[in-house]
């Protein structure tokens, strides 16, 4: 296993909240993270770049996958921390239930998907090098690492070196997790922000930017 660049240290893996992620989530929570155009976007990526019959793995998920409602695909299996809010959602055929930062191992066959999804949640992850190296090896020969996030975050359960980052560093850090893991192809980025006028600003207005980080496994 390829490991992160000593930059990372325990420090800025550390959280403010360094107590059992299972507690935080425990309650369910029946809402989304980002604003309706940010899901739009993300749904049209998901249209764009997964094939229709493909099997994919939504990891750390919820009540729903943005997944577009007009492709069928093989398998759906939903990973996350709740499972109220797992059971809830319609596209999974099958999911579980798992803390990722104490036990990064991926209960799925090597190679037994064609799709693995993070949306808004890869902030949360303390050993991210761990995970996404499991994600290489479930993933088959040419399939699709989809990573995307915004702004927003629960700020305690956030690693230090992503609350202490600006939104270029933080799209900068994705981009490393990927190449210090062995297996990617060369990290693809969208950044997507629509800066709001002072006036919508002011009200509060103006959309989430959207960033997302792409590889295929090779």
């Amino acid at each position: 296993m390829t490991g992160l660049k000593p930059w990372l240290t325990s420090a800025q893996r550390s959280k403010l909240d360094g107590s059992d992620d299972a507690l935080f989530y425990e309650q369910p929570r029946f809402v989304t993270h980002v604003d309706d155009a940010f899901l739009k976007r993300l749904t049209q990526l998901y249209r764009d770049r997964l094939k229709s019959g493909s099997r994919v793995l939504d990891l750390m998920s919820s009540w729903v996958s943005h997944l577009p409602e007009d492709m069928q695909f093989e398998t759906v299996v939903g990973h996350g921390l709740n499972a109220q809010e797992l059971a809830r959602n319609p596209r999974f055929d099958r999911w579980f239930v798992q803390n990722l930062n104490q036990q990064p191992s991926i209960p799925e066959p090597d190679a037994s998907f064609d799709a693995v999804l993070i949306a808004v949640s890869v902030q949360y992850l303390q050993y991210p090098e761990r995970v996404l190296a499991e994600v290489r090896r479930v993933l088959s020969p040419g399939g699709q690492l989809i990573i995307s996030f915004s702004n927003r975050l629960f700020y305690s359960k956030a690693i230090a070196a992503w609350r202490d980052g600006s939104e270029a560093q933080r799209l900068a850090l994705v981009q490393e997790y990927i190449r210090q893991t062995a297996g990617f192809s060369k990290p693809e980025v969208i950044a997507e922000v629509n800066s709001p006028l002072g006036w919508q600003q002011w009200l509060g207005l103006g959309q989430d930017p959207f960033y997302a980080v792409l590889a295929t496994a090779v």
